[in-house]
């Protein structure tokens, strides 16, 4: 396999140069990257670097010593359009082809939108560093109004980051419980309650009619009939991962690219890495999109290998993991919480925010969530077990 292009100049992508390199490839790689940035890290964007208290040079994810020695043709600011795998091409936009041998999809995903949204000054989403240095520029522009629409983990991050800043904020989550899929009902509501804890207006149970403004957002309806001022809106209802390229190539597409174990396509010589690849994982015992920052550097190891061998290599057997950080509270979740499994507190308590409780599923335990206990969740995440190891959905 004398070259090889990587789609995606994410952690992901970054992460699989990486790898290939330290299995011992020395042949050419060239990584396509829509965003005209070098990789760099994404988390803090909902966090320090929408406070303005980080520049964007903080968050690279390398430095050009790392880069020289990693040897590979950037392509930044370009975007894929086409996947040709008998032809061995890469189509960009503007027609220009890439001939390749090896193809690694980590195109990541995109957020969804409102109707209504486009063209409407002051409404945001946030994914990208030029998605938070817009937002940026607005919060730190007096004291706006703002509406986060959805409370999940990046909306919880920025009404946070909005709050510590002085603004008036408003979250708004269609779901009775936020984050209840994530984390069950009861953890749910404890999470969630930090908004309330610290002053800023929760409204669960009723979603978004429309967005009120002309040119410029000036409040949001909801479904209730309620109106809510708003001179920016931050929406944060999730992700589709970014598989349009691909269509007509053979890959297999179903919310996402799909894998096995091996990080693999139904495509030889093609596989992917991160949020845009559905594989078997075997702590949820179904194919699934793993979104978090550790998954993507593992699946780039295990998709080097597949792709330098020809054979599918084993997953890890590790529990994802993700930590989220909200109102000066450190949230870490590891493991998979199961339908139906229980969560008990095992050190600390819920009223105190300060807490560690092990989900069980059968008896065994399966997922670890900890609020402000780093030292112990550490400790316990060692000893999860997978829900299922064989089944695959």
């Amino acid at each position: 396999m004398r070259s090889i292009t990587v789609v995606g100049a994410s952690l992901a992508g970054l992460s699989t140069v990486r790898a290939l390199r330290a299995e011992g490839y020395d042949g050419e790689i060239v990584v396509v990257g829509e965003e005209r940035h070098a990789p760099y890290d994404r988390p803090p964007l909902s966090k320090d670097f929408l406070k303005g208290e980080l520049d964007a040079d903080a968050l690279a994810l390398g430095d050009p010593d790392e880069y020289d020695d990693l040897d590979v043709h950037w392509l930044l600011g370009e975007r894929a359009v086409r996947l040709d795998p008998p032809a061995r091409t890469v189509t960009l936009t503007g027609g220009r082809q890439v001939r390749t041998h090896g193809v690694v999809v980590a195109t990541g995903a995109s957020p969804r939108t409102l109707p209504g949204s486009d063209g409407l000054a002051g409404v945001h989403t946030l994914r990208t560093l030029d998605d938070a240095l817009a937002l940026r520029s607005e919060l730190l522009n007096g004291l706006p109004r703002l509406v986060v629409i959805g409370a999940g983990f990046i909306g919880a991050e920025v009404a946070s980051t909005a709050h510590r800043l002085g603004l008036h904020v408003t979250v708004v989550e269609a779901a009775e419980v936020p984050l209840e899929r994530q984390l069950g009902r009861e953890m749910g509501l404890v999470c969630s309650s930090l908004h309330t804890d610290h002053g800023v207006d929760l409204l669960c149970g009723t979603g978004v009619a429309e967005l009120l403004g002309e040119d410029r957002v000036t409040g949001v309806r909801l479904v209730d009939g309620r109106v809510l001022p708003a001179d920016i809106v931050v929406v944060g209802v999730g992700v589709r991962p970014n598989t349009d390229w691909l269509a007509g190539s053979g890959v297999l597409v179903d919310d996402g690219v799909v894998c096995d174990t091996g990080c693999a396509t139904t495509v030889p010589r093609v596989v992917a890495v991160g949020d845009v690849a559905r594989c078997p994982h075997p702590f949820t015992g179904r194919h699934a999109r793993v979104e978090h920052w550790s998954s993507a550097t593992e699946q780039a190891r295990t998709a080097a290998r597949t792709l330098l061998t020809g054979v599918s290599a084993p997953a890890p057997l590790t529990a994802p993991y993700f930590w989220s950080d909200q109102y000066r509270t450190r949230i870490q979740l590891a493991g998979y919480v199961a339908p139906g499994a229980v969560p008990e507190v095992v050190e600390g308590d819920l009223g105190s925010r300060t807490f560690t409780a092990v989900y069980r599923h059968q008896g065994d335990p399966v997922a670890v969530l900890s609020l402000n206990q780093p030292k112990f969740f550490n400790r316990l995440r060692r000893t999860l077990v997978p829900v299922a190891s064989a089944a695959v959905s």
